[in-house]
């Protein structure tokens, strides 16, 4: 349902939000910790950039850095950046005009699903996700190592 580069965003973010950097981080560390391509991320987080919830420093001591506390910041907000409104708008059949008066036959349970997912996206904070980094033992990567 997610794009890789929203799964990537998220991931990068979530991680970035662990850091408590307080400060700018580069993107080359978070490139190689999650293992995630330099470029193909360097374009995530303009995306990120141009939304309002990151900026970016170039330079020695350059990287990224939140905008807003991370727990102001929702995976809603990161989804929507990158991937658009669709995950918690459109038809789950990419029927355009699917709606009360001409559904699709999945209509009314992606309708329910869907707004599970906007509730569990929009109410969830970058911290949120962040603290359970901290406590549990969960991984960012895709090495089994991590």
């Amino acid at each position: 349902m997610l794009s890789s580069a929203c799964e990537y965003g998220l991931r990068a973010a979530l991680y970035l939000a662990s850091l408590d950097a307080g400060g700018y981080v580069p993107i080359r560390r978070l490139s190689e910790d999650l293992g995630i391509s330099f470029p193909f991320l360097t374009k995530i987080f303009q995306q990120l950039t141009q939304a309002g919830l990151l900026t970016s420093y170039r330079g020695p001591n350059g990287g990224v850095a939140f905008t807003r506390p991370p727990g102001q910041i929702t995976l809603k907000e990161i989804v929507v950046a990158i991937d658009g409104p669709d995950l918690f708008e459109a038809c789950v059949l990419g029927l355009p005009g699917c709606g009360e008066q001409k559904p699709c036959p999945l209509h009314a349970a992606w309708a329910t699903e869907r707004a599970r997912l906007d509730a569990l996206f929009a109410g969830t904070t970058l911290a949120d996700m962040a603290d359970r980094i901290d406590q549990l033992d969960v991984r960012l990567t895709t090495r089994a190592d991590s």
